[in-house]
């Protein structure tokens, strides 16, 4: 009988998302934003689809991590909480601006 691997919360992919914003983890843009706002970005091997509006991050769409496990924005949304709306004012400026292109 094999363990069930925990659910990726908020928290864990916020925490992601602020060690990119503050220089500890690297964040890569795997492509420029689609024609409905989603990039795709790498850091350090998890993999996240971020919702953008213009140059405003609004959420994260979905996130796997280096081990397999993922979630969507629908969980989250169901539980209340995205991990973008835990970011700080600071954080979410960080981040905007390493998702800017160029």
């Amino acid at each position: 009988m094999t363990a069930q691997r925990p659910a990726l919360t908020a928290r864990e992919v916020c925490q992601l998302l602020r060690d990119a914003a503050l220089g500890i983890r690297a964040l890569q843009c795997l492509d420029t934003p689609s024609a409905s706002g989603q990039i795709m970005v790498d850091i350090e091997g998890w993999r996240l689809t971020l919702d953008l509006d213009g140059n405003h991050l609004r959420h994260c769409q979905n996130c796997q991590s280096p081990d397999g496990r993922e979630v969507t924005f629908e969980s989250w949304h169901r539980y209340g909480t995205d991990p973008v709306s835990l970011l700080s004012t600071w954080e979410l400026a960080q981040i905007e601006r390493l998702l800017a292109p160029g």
